[in-house]
């Protein structure tokens, strides 16, 4: 059995918290600084952490170990299950051809490669986010932009900065719904509140990815067009969480954004290079197979019936998970789900109550990967798919992210290791001790368990409670600093390194992770300066009608 501390350097909270956050500082500096591969900097961070955990805050070598084993079970199931059979079914599209015919669909719009952009990383991407998440928008849409004609690296970066604003929301609101079971708010009114703040930053994620795409002639030439759709993402997200639904609000949102661009690009036909030049070179192709199975290249015009065939997937992916969220349904899924402590890992807080870390639920069926395997088969059927040339998609997919499973294994075992042994809750509790001030750290608290775990939904588990707690602590809103922790969150998940390995070998780009994190990390900063702002005044009379 081991007990947590908080405080093993000499002890002082401060302290702790510095050598508490070294791992991080290792993962960060290997792969911003040395341009190491990912899966090698989060081993070494892993390493890190682990003699951190044993020589610093005394846990004992068998626990860490198995803490480790555990994140990595989890980094597998249910994470890298869903993007294993989310890039599954794309990896169909494109051996049937279908997905060169959903590409050209999408080219049809428009053929400035700023509004695709818009079109395919901030919307489609959304609604990816909304049915599985865990990464999936930022394979698939990264790919559809390179078909289109975008450098690999600028895709991934596209991508990456992209899958900000629908986060909280993603997976059917996963991330507040667990939100809402470990802080005990309810989850409607958590999803109301993060309503009233990520809309905010989705007014302006499109007129970024202008500006990465075509620097400031972009934003000049495009800002209506870009401003009007990130107007349109927000305001139905915000109505859509507040008066309807939460687990809705991003599939509303990615569909009425995307109505906005083809609306407005056909009452306007703004004037612009057919393709605008972006920089790259050589170093930012792809091999020469990759760029094959992208789908590069012209064809003839495509009948309904093909433009049908290669919708299909996505329409049976949103029917398979909206079936999937009916509550008999639901229930009935649930039957089959198990929990189970893991074997040997014994802990317990620091203030004596047992830690449910130890807790490992396999939801067999209602895990999103389990259901995108679902349509995957459903998939087979309707693009007449044989059983041995799925197979086949399946081993191309397996390879295709070899090294972002090595990572991600990694990367959550890191996380385990840190909440196993205190570590994250050293730190947590550090910024907690800020008072008033904690409104404005708030998001950073979100931001940094994102960015170790590469999901919203486990920093929500991780840091959901503590946020309550500086909350009472702080006399501040609980609801709100809850909330903002998930606001703040979406902000490290382009900086997280299990979705940089996910871009990466999307796009070709194995070992690159390094260059594509330097391109998005003063963006994801950036961001994340503002949503501090927001809790801050969110927090005083200036803004504090918002909190519900």
């Amino acid at each position: 059995m081991y007990r947590q501390v908080l405080d093993p350097v000499a002890d002082s909270l401060g302290w702790s918290s510095l050598v508490a956050a070294l791992p991080l500082a290792v993962l960060f500096v290997l792969l911003g600084g040395v341009r190491m591969r990912a899966w090698l900097a989060s081993l070494i961070a892993l390493a890190v952490s682990l003699a951190i955990a044993v020589w610093t805050y005394g846990m004992p070598v068998g626990q860490a170990l198995l803490a480790g084993s555990e994140g990595a079970a989890f980094g597998f199931f249910p994470i890298l299950w869903i993007v294993i059979n989310a890039l599954w079914v794309y990896n169909m599209t494109v051996a049937t051809g279908h997905f060169d015919v959903l590409r050209r669909t999408f080219a049809q719009v428009s053929d400035d490669q700023r509004l695709q952009a818009i079109l395919i990383a901030f919307s489609f991407g959304a609604l990816l986010e909304a049915l599985a998440g865990f990464g999936t928008p930022v394979a698939v849409t990264s790919v559809m932009l390179i078909a289109l004609g975008f450098p690999p690296l600028k895709a991934a970066v596209l991508a990456l900065t992209a899958n900000t604003a629908p986060v909280a929301f993603g997976a059917m609101a996963t991330p507040i719904l667990t939100l809402g079971k470990v802080t005990g708010e309810s989850s409607d009114t958590l999803g109301a509140m993060v309503g009233r703040q990520t809309p905010i930053l989705a007014v302006f994620v499109p007129l970024v990815l202008v500006l990465i795409v075509d620097g400031r002639r972009g934003v000049r030439e495009t800002w209506p067009t870009a401003l009007f759709c990130g107007a349109a993402f927000g305001a139905a997200q915000y109505v859509t969480a507040n008066f309807v639904s939460v687990p809705l609000a991003d599939v509303v949102a990615s569909l009425v954004s995307a109505a906005a661009v083809v609306l407005v690009v056909r009452l306007r036909r703004p004037h612009a290079p057919a393709r605008p030049v972006i920089a790259g070179g050589s170093a930012d192709e792809p091999t020469p197979e990759f760029a094959a199975r992208a789908g590069r290249g012209e064809a003839p015009a495509d009948s309904r019936a093909d433009i049908a065939r290669a919708y299909a997937p996505y329409a049976i992916i949103i029917a398979v998970f909206v079936v999937c969220q009916i509550d008999q349904v639901k229930d009935w899924l649930n039957g089959a789900t198990q929990t189970v402590g893991w074997p040997g890992l014994h802990i317990t807080g620091a203030s004596g109550k047992p830690s449910t870390l130890p807790t490992f639920t396999f939801n067999y069926f209602t895990t999103p990967g389990t259901q995108m395997l679902v349509a995957g088969l459903i998939t087979m059927v309707a693009l007449r798919v044989g059983a041995v040339r799925a197979l086949r998609a399946y081993g191309t997919t397996l390879v295709q992210l070899r090294w972002a499973i090595v990572t991600v294994m990694a990367v959550l075992a890191l996380a385990f290791v840190m909440n196993a042994s205190g570590q994250t809750v050293t730190l947590g509790t550090w910024m907690a001790g800020a008072g008033g001030a904690f409104a404005v750290l708030s998001p950073v608290l979100g931001w940094l368990g994102t960015a170790v775990t590469g999901s919203d939904t486990s920093s929500n588990s991780l840091f959901g409670a503590l946020q309550i707690t500086a909350a009472d602590k702080a006399d501040l809103s609980p609801v709100l600093m809850a909330a903002t922790n998930s606001s703040g969150g979406v902000l490290g998940k382009m900086v997280s390194p299990q979705n940089l390995a996910i871009a990466a070998a999307a796009v070709g780009l194995d070992g690159r992770e390094g260059d594509i994190f330097r391109r998005v990390v003063l963006w994801s900063l950036l961001f994340l300066a503002g949503m501090c702002v927001l809790s801050g005044l969110q927090s005083t009379a200036v803004l504090s009608w918002m909190v519900p």
